[in-house]
């Protein structure tokens, strides 16, 4: 049916072109107006055919006028038919104009004749279904025109994207798309979806889902608009253009498309400078349409936008995806507690686990999943290889208990939260916060290290001088990026100080931005879910309102005589030659648990070189060196040595 009717068309308009060649005086006139009507008679009859031929949906869908179908349609018949190009030409008097114009089109069409058609504002030129040729001093009427190549193809009947649209548009690769989603996941699907029919023919606004789970954002979008029977394409806001005449176009384009096919948006704005941002904003005031953008937790600041909160499936839904997967329930309760991982992610971890048998996948899964969770977090932290056990610390009972009871809560967060129903009575403060207080070389990174090794994750020391910087914005992008892919994780704040410290009183711009920092900081620190410890060894500098978000405190005192002779018989590898020590002399020495590792170390290094053991001589040079770099006053009683002294 459409190929009758593009066949009538042209006919229409070659009989048009062929009576406005004729003379005047031409007594074949009437003949052509009679041919004229009754190709006009046929192509009426073939447009109100069902299903609608493309033109006439087309020409319904952008509002053109009789007189604006014409012109379009004389514009698209001149690529259809070599014959229409030297009609033209004979029809305007002309061999130099074998091209449809304005001035042509209101010849062969005066009763409809509309002199506004190619304002910028109607139609043809807006929606950029025409190209206009227009050379320097020629009239607007006497311009070539063309017929956009996207709308020929669209009258043809082959629908595809605009070519100037694909380097930018991609198509959104949804890993397990089909597979069945947690129950909060697919309410968040049902809530946009609800929202996009109820508003009907009216403007739909910018659906902004924040979150920092990519996937599950991913996910909700496809799902949208597979309800909706759309295409969901993928644009990366860093891509954008950043000159604004071509921003315009990319958008104008875009909402073309949407009106020609169905296809839904995805932005992805995380990545790009303040350029980019830029282009983003002109591009979202401008685009029409189903379209998510995947936002920060601030979002967009555009006026016409609903915001959905998008997470990672609930604890409790991949507890159960787990056990379905492990057939194991205590292996299942204890990845749900320690990873917080989408459906994708899981899911890829089940295809690898394919290759296990059934009975050893529980105890498989771990270092597969840990793999998969590695934050990416670059320059701005460093991965510590955690050897440290419980038997390597010491301290205090009370202390010791207050870090055996950290690793419980971070290792029961899904029974306490979930089975017992406290994250439906909290929306914030579900993550685990320490603070360690101590001076340097008192535990408080082996602590750390220890806490991590017990729970089988993974410990990043956060780099205080590729976080903090001078430019406005980027101290609390580092700290987003730093929370958001770190929740597999956990985090540990040396000189945590320089990142907390107090607040102070507004005297300048610089003030006032530090202090959006530190509250952004501590926004951030009472929303992580995962386990955050800081370090420090000067409590009066932290601010106040962080010290109220912390659970948990524990000291580390400076060792006593009983606790240093622990530290020295600890601080000795089984392996390591010694001779005889005296250790009660060398718990004599006043230096904590870091400097005792140090002298060992360095009294071993030259024991080494030597070929002997480890001697009491050679620890108590190493402890002089040692109490030297500290800047610490030494008796040089306690770091003479005689083999009487070892007798006595």
């Amino acid at each position: 049916m459409n190929e009758d009717h593009l066949s009538a068309a042209v006919a229409w308009i070659r009989l048009l072109l062929e009576r406005e060649a004729l003379p005047d005086a031409s007594a074949d006139r009437a003949v052509a107006d009679a041919g004229v009507g009754a190709a006009a008679q046929r192509l009426r009859e073939l447009e109100a055919a069902d299903p609608l031929p493309h033109f006439v949906r087309i020409a319904n869908t952008f509002g053109l006028t009789p007189f604006e179908r014409s012109l379009l349609l004389l514009c698209a018949a001149a690529e259809f038919d070599t014959r229409i190009a030297p009609l033209c030409a004979r029809a305007q008097r002309s061999d130099l104009r074998p091209y449809p114009t304005l001035a042509l089109a209101l010849a062969l069409v005066p009763e409809q004749a509309a002199w506004d058609a190619l304002s910028p504002e109607r139609p043809l030129r807006y929606w950029r279904l025409l190209e206009i040729a227009q050379a320097h001093g020629q009239p607007l009427i006497a311009s070539a025109l063309r017929a956009d190549e996207r709308i020929l193809n669209e009258i043809k009947g082959l629908a595809h994207l605009d070519e100037r649209l694909t380097p930018y548009l991609f198509p959104l690769d949804v890993p397990h798309e089909h597979a069945p989603v947690p129950p909060s996941t697919q309410g968040s699907i049902d809530a946009i979806a609800r929202l996009i029919r109820g508003i009907g023919h009216a403007p739909l606004p910018l659906l902004q889902l924040t979150g920092n789970d990519r996937e599950s954002k991913q996910i909700v979008a496809a799902r949208v608009a597979e309800a909706l029977h759309a295409h969901l394409l993928r644009l990366a806001a860093d891509l954008l253009p950043g000159n604004a005449a071509e921003v315009e176009l990319l958008a104008r384009l875009w909402n073309r498309e949407m009106l020609l096919l169905p296809v839904a948006l995805f932005i992805d704005s995380r990545n790009g400078d303040e350029s980019a941002r830029i282009s983003l904003r002109r591009f979202l005031l401008r685009v029409s349409g189903i379209v998510f953008l995947d936002a920060a937790d601030s979002g967009s600041d555009v006026a016409n936008a609903r915001t959905f909160a998008i997470d990672k499936p609930l604890p409790s839904e991949q507890r159960e995806l787990w056990q379905s997967i492990l057939s194991d329930p205590a292996a299942a309760s204890r990845m749900a507690s320690h990873f917080d991982l989408s459906v994708p992610r899981i899911r890829r971890i089940e295809a690898e686990l394919a290759s296990f048998p059934p009975n050893e996948r529980a105890e498989r899964v771990w270092p597969v999943a840990q793999a998969y969770t590695h934050p990416r977090l670059g320059a701005l932290a460093q991965r510590i290889d955690c050897k440290a056990t419980w038997d390597d610390i010491v301290l205090p009972d009370a202390d010791l208990r207050l870090l055996r009871r950290i690793a419980g809560q971070v290792a029961q967060r899904t029974t306490v939260y979930d089975d017992w129903g406290f994250r439906d009575r909290m929306n914030r403060g579900l993550g685990i916060s320490a603070l360690f207080i101590g001076d340097s070389g008192t535990g408080k990174t082996m602590a750390a290290e220890i806490i991590a090794n017990d729970l089988h994750l993974d410990l990043y020391r956060i780099d205080l001088a590729n976080v903090l910087n001078k430019y406005i914005g980027e101290t609390e992008k580092n700290i987003a990026k730093m929370f958001d892919e770190a929740e597999n994780a956990i985090l540990f704040f040396d000189e945590a100080e320089a990142l907390f410290g107090r607040r102070v009183e507004s005297r300048d711009s610089h003030d006032r931005y530090a202090n959006i920092e530190v509250a952004y900081l501590l926004q951030r620190i009472e929303s992580y879910r995962g386990l955050a410890i800081l370090a420090t060894n000067k409590r009066a500098e932290l601010d106040h309102a962080f010290m109220r978000r912390i659970r948990f405190l524990v000291n580390f005192p400076f060792p006593g005589p009983a606790e240093r002779k622990a530290i020295w018989r600890k601080a000795l590898p089984p392996a390591l030659p010694i001779e005889p020590l005296d250790l009660d002399r060398l718990a004599r020495l006043n230096v904590a648990g870091g400097s005792v590792h140090t002298i060992v170390l360095n009294a071993a290094f030259v024991a080494a070189s030597r070929g002997t053991p480890v001697s009491m001589p050679l620890l108590l040079d190493a402890a002089r060196v040692e109490l030297r770099k500290l800047d610490r006053p030494a008796n040089e009683a306690d770091l003479k040595w005689t083999a009487e002294a070892l007798a006595s």
